[in-house]
């Protein structure tokens, strides 16, 4: 089942997340073959980051659970908030698709 995580950073974390964002990438790389899709949350100047949006699938809710406990932005107490849900993806992914600029 897919999972989603939405997580916020704590002010002022910007510093924080640099300093971590090479491990916490090592880290999303062990799942990629089971990402449906994952990124910062931005503001609205589309370059702050303000937390991170991650949907992977996982066998159980335990599983996702343990695997954010461990993962390296949480480890480091980056996250104001946390929540994650399960979630069914209804809609195929565009091919092609690219962010606005």
């Amino acid at each position: 089942m897919i999972f989603v995580f939405h997580l916020l950073d704590k002010p002022d974390s910007a510093a924080l997340r640099t300093a971590v964002r090479p491990e916490h990438k090592a880290c999303i790389a062990q799942v990629a073959e089971r990402m449906a899709f994952a990124g910062p949350l931005l503001a609205d100047d589309g370059k702050t980051m303000l937390g991170s949006l991650l949907a992977i699938d996982f066998d159980s809710r335990a599983a996702a659970e343990a695997w954010q406990a461990n993962e390296p932005f949480t480890r480091a107490g980056l996250y104001a908030s946390s929540s994650v849900l399960a979630f069914t993806n209804l809609w195929p992914q565009k091919v092609g698709f690219a962010p606005a600029e």
